[in-house]
């Protein structure tokens, strides 16, 4: 049997602590997560560094539907991880926020069958 992927969500904190319009670079499960604070009252989260220069895209220019690297300004989608400049995309994961405030990232893991 092959290996299926599920989903674990992690809990980052108080939404607080990320500014509107900012981003944040948290380590979940050993992976860095660049979380975003949109100014329409959501959040976005994204793999943490820019697949061309090793950018920290959590301190990039946030747009409503867009992050920028501070590095080469490479732009790209945060719902789909779509490069808008640049030539390769990023990964995205599902967050929210709960009802207590707290930021939440969903990220996959394989399980693997006995």
């Amino acid at each position: 049997m092959s290996p299926t992927q599920s989903v674990t969500e992690h809990q980052l904190g108080p939404i607080d602590q990320i500014a509107v319009g900012e981003g944040r670079e948290f380590t979940v499960a050993g992976l860095r997560i660049a979380v975003f604070r949109l100014r329409g009252g959501g959040i976005a989260a994204t793999q943490g560094r820019c697949p061309h220069r090793d950018g920290p895209l959590a301190d990039g220019l946030v747009g409503m539907n867009s992050i920028v690297c501070p590095l080469h300004n490479w732009k790209f989608a945060l719902a789909t991880g779509a490069a808008e400049v640049g030539d390769c995309d990023i990964t995205t994961y599902p967050a929210r926020i709960d009802h207590a405030g707290n930021a939440l990232v969903a990220l996959p893991h394989l399980v693997r069958p006995e």
